[in-house]
């Protein structure tokens, strides 16, 4: 039976902008009478937002901010790489233009970055100002030299232009944070930096230790007690140095690849004395245990399910088959299963 269009039955709000969109269903399609669930396309309509002025002028600003400081760029690397071809070949002269460019360019982009921040944002910020000073000074040397004083000093406003209007882009849009706020976050920054600094240092140490054990020159007394265990039964220094090096470098590895590692440093040791050290530390994680699932029912064990809890309704039993196998199981499959299993209780009752 055909079914009505969804775009037919909405009611459309007058005065409201809306569009087409596309979007799918499962309807019940027959084919011999064999009925499946198929996918359908439809049709509704949606409203439309209206247009976010606000972000439109902020995004076209921006697009301008960034257009004058490209041309501001390839100005002052023309300028400045002319003026230093005088002495050098001319490529090596214009890749050392680019960095009086590039290098207030990349301070306005560290300032961006540290936008929450502000005794953060001061040092890039001092930093950009210098490095635009010495790319306009140079820029106006160039025009100097060329005897056209006016056409230095026009492109060196026009760096100076740029980093100007960047600057008030940054500050239209940057979002002062409180000062309980701030100070939260720094001190959220500072733990989580101390963490990736001690785990990087303590990783470092450790393989320095190991490859201070491995190539240290080794006494006779070491050599006798280096067999893998020392006199007092534990481990010797140079196998519990790798074997520390090891775990620091290879977290949530298995005690079998530690061995395995020993033995591919040609390293002497007691399997049992390394097993009972690497049982004593509490640093490496668990492995992961495999969760046995449970078989998963069959539509007929899914049926007598619901006939035990006094289920006799064949469209109940219907939907409740296809919310747990799917909507692919044949709803004349789901009706024979359920009187085959309902005759069954009621010769046996």
């Amino acid at each position: 039976m055909p079914t009505e269009h969804p775009a037919e039955q909405q009611q459309l709000l007058p005065g409201v902008e809306y569009r087409p969109e596309t979007r799918q269903r499962l309807v019940p399609h027959a084919v011999n009478g064999k009925t499946r669930m198929v996918e359908e396309n439809y049709e509704v309509m949606v409203p439309v937002p209206p247009r976010d002025w606000d972000q439109t002028v902020t995004t076209a600003v921006t697009a301008v901010a960034a257009l004058l400081v490209t041309v501001a760029v390839i100005w002052s690397v023309a300028s400045i790489g002319d003026l230093l071809a005088r002495a050098v070949v001319a490529p090596i002269a214009y890749l050392a233009a680019c960095a009086f460019a590039l290098a207030w360019v990349t301070c306005m982009a560290l300032e961006w970055l540290a936008r929450y921040d502000a005794a953060r944002a001061a040092a890039p910020r001092r930093a950009g100002n210098w490095a635009l000073i010495a790319d306009m000074a140079v820029v106006a040397a160039h025009g100097w030299v060329e005897e056209a004083l006016y056409v230095g000093l026009a492109g060196a406003a026009v760096s100076a232009l740029a980093k100007k209007m960047w600057s008030t882009v940054m500050a239209h849009q940057a979002r002062p944070l409180p000062a309980l706020t701030a100070q939260w976050l720094r001190d959220e920054e500072a733990d989580i930096s101390a963490r990736l600094a001690l785990g990087a240092r303590t990783r470092h140490l450790a393989r320095i230790e190991s490859q201070a054990a491995l190539y240290t020159p080794a006494t006779p007394a070491a050599l006798a007690q280096d067999t893998g265990r020392d006199s007092a039964g534990q481990l010797s220094p140079t196998v519990r140095s790798a074997v520390r090096a090891v775990l620091a470098t290879l977290p949530g590895v298995t005690d079998d690849d530690v061995l395995t590692h020993l033995d591919r440093l040609n390293l002497e040791y007691d399997e049992t004395a390394v097993r009972a050290f690497l049982d004593s530390q509490d640093s490496r994680p668990e492995p992961p245990r495999a969760h046995l699932a449970p078989p998963p029912k069959s539509v007929t064990d899914s049926v007598r399910t619901l006939l035990d809890l006094g289920v006799r309704d064949k469209d109940k039993a219907v939907s409740h088959i296809h919310k747990v196998h799917g909507t692919g199981v044949p709803r004349a499959t789901v009706v024979r299963l359920f009187n085959r299993e309902l005759e069954k209780l009621g010769k046996s009752a």
